[in-house]
């Protein structure tokens, strides 16, 4: 590693604030004081350095290190070492992470990693980091992504450990590396991700450097795994302050790589302004979202799948648009080929199924209300509404609501009506027919029966215009279920 590296950023940080987050520090490590002190001791004991680093360190000082927290160590024990202590020690351990010099363990119930010192760089062509042990604090601390997580306590003495700064950058809200932007972007592309990461959860300011260093390396987060770049997209969408992340990862160009679909939203407007801006759009909608998550049952904050569906909803619009006589844009069926271009990306990056089918049917959806305010559905399309939304219709009620970005306060004055006037009916239609649990008046078993068919594809078929039946015309008798039954099957072209 280089050792140049650029000056601390000129700060209005005073002794005093300084101070004021050490003090934090203690407070909120008094809490796991014993398992700091044991497993100083244990390390001290047998002739080796350990260190509280990294995050818990960052969040100490932050007043974040919550009960759950997980506590991050550094050592210049070899992992074999590690294992040796630790086994028959700490209620549990395990190695998964050893190849790369982690060792887990759970110590007083808390869940640990502790790690060798370490160096680290990407290989050109690999997406895999390598790893080479180190021998000083020092140097493990200067290989780390910025100086906020490059601090560390020293055990059993509880020695504050602050090399680059951090605690200055901290005070500050400043992202910045430890050594020069470039030379930490070249060990670790995903480092790139990360100070957007970290600038959405804390929202933190990113040095120039830093940014210029993030634009002129944009492509080198291609070489890096797809289920890494996901783990970090996700934090981002799931920070307290998400458009920070995201507007950095598209003022460099990195989510040209990671999410090519969002900088594409930045239109061109059309001559006459009569469309709005869409990526400016699909941030306030994501805000909005947020801002719904704790409301309505089940409340569920934060919301990864509302917030994906918010954030990708629109992704359909640019290879829809079109420009109409009069100045006029469209964006015709966006919301079905949004819904594939959702599939593709989410599968790309390696986000689970379940996942990935309720976000695509989420933006499928997302248009279907609009046509409810322009006149009065029937029952049978509230059925269908609800029928297709499924166990996603809580989201579908948020992301439809928070798609309202229109300055007209008549405007949203009469969506807000509308959209309560069809939620009073969908709550009125469940109680009487229990909506969410619709089925055809008959059953497979039946349909085979009456028909005297066995079973196959032409069951299914029986079964889905029964259901179409009753959406559209609500419950029927038996009687009058078996009548339309089989005239459909007289009429069928055999």
């Amino acid at each position: 590693m280089s050792d140049a590296r650029p000056p601390s950023p000129v700060s209005p940080v005073t002794p005093a604030e300084v101070q004021a987050l050490r003090k934090q520090a203690v407070s909120s490590l008094a809490p796991v004081a014993g398992p700091l002190q044991r497993i100083g001791e244990r390390f001290g004991d047998a002739g080796f350095e350990i260190a509280l680093v990294g995050g818990p360190v960052r969040d100490a000082l932050l007043g974040r290190l919550h009960k759950g927290t997980d506590l991050d160590f550094t050592t210049n024990a070899h992992p074999e070492q590690v294992l040796a202590l630790l086994e028959g020690w700490a209620e549990a351990v395990w190695d998964v992470g050893i190849r790369f010099g982690t060792v887990g363990a759970r110590i007083d119930g808390r869940e640990v990693e502790i790690t060798t010192y370490r160096t680290e760089a990407y290989d050109p062509a690999s997406r895999k980091p390598e790893v080479a042990f180190g021998t000083d604090l020092a140097d493990d601390l200067g290989r780390r992504d910025f100086t906020i997580n490059a601090m560390a306590m020293t055990l059993p003495s509880m020695e504050f450990v602050d090399l680059f700064d951090g605690l200055t950058d901290l005070a500050a809200g400043h992202i910045r590396t430890p050594g020069t932007a470039e030379q930490s972007f070249d060990d670790d592309p995903l480092r790139m991700m990360r100070a957007a990461r970290f600038a959405a959860q804390l929202d933190f300011t990113v040095n120039d450097d830093v940014v210029t260093a993030m634009s002129e390396q944009a492509e080198r987060i291609s070489i890096v795994s797809a289920e890494r770049v996901r783990e970090e997209l996700t934090k981002i969408v799931m920070s307290d302050h998400p458009r920070v992340g995201l507007t950095l990862l598209v003022d460099t160009g990195i989510a040209e790589y990671v999410l090519p679909e969002l900088p594409l939203l930045r239109l061109e407007a059309d001559e006459h302004h009569h469309h709005k801006d869409v990526y400016e759009h699909t941030l306030t909608v994501l805000e909005q979202a947020i801002a719904l998550e704790r409301v309505h049952e089940p409340t569920c904050e934060p919301d990864l799948t509302l917030r994906l569906a918010a954030l990708l909803h629109d992704i359909g619009k640019p290879k829809t648009r079109k420009f109409e006589d009069g100045g006029k844009v469209s964006f015709h069926h966006h919301e079905v080929v949004g819904a594939r271009m959702t599939k593709k990306r989410m599968q790309a990056l390696r986000f689970p199924k379940d996942l990935t089918d309720d976000v695509a049917l989420l933006v499928e959806l997302h248009l279907r209300f609009h046509g409810y305010g322009t006149g009065e559905w029937t029952d049978a399309a509230v059925r269908r509404y609800v029928r297709d939304a499924g166990d996603q219709l809580v989201r579908l009620h948020k992301l439809t609501r928070a798609d309202s970005t229109t300055r007209n306060r008549k405007r949203a004055m009469a969506l807000q009506r509308a959209y309560e006037d069809l939620e009073k009916r969908i709550e009125r239609l469940s109680e009487e027919e229990e909506l969410a649990a619709i089925r055809p008046d008959l059953d497979g078993k039946q349909i085979m029966e009456i028909l005297d068919i066995p079973p196959g594809p032409v069951v299914g078929e029986a079964y889905n215009f029964l259901l179409g039946l009753r959406l559209d015309r609500g419950p029927m008798d038996q009687e009058t279920a078996i009548e339309a039954l089989n005239a459909w099957w007289a009429a069928r072209d055999k």
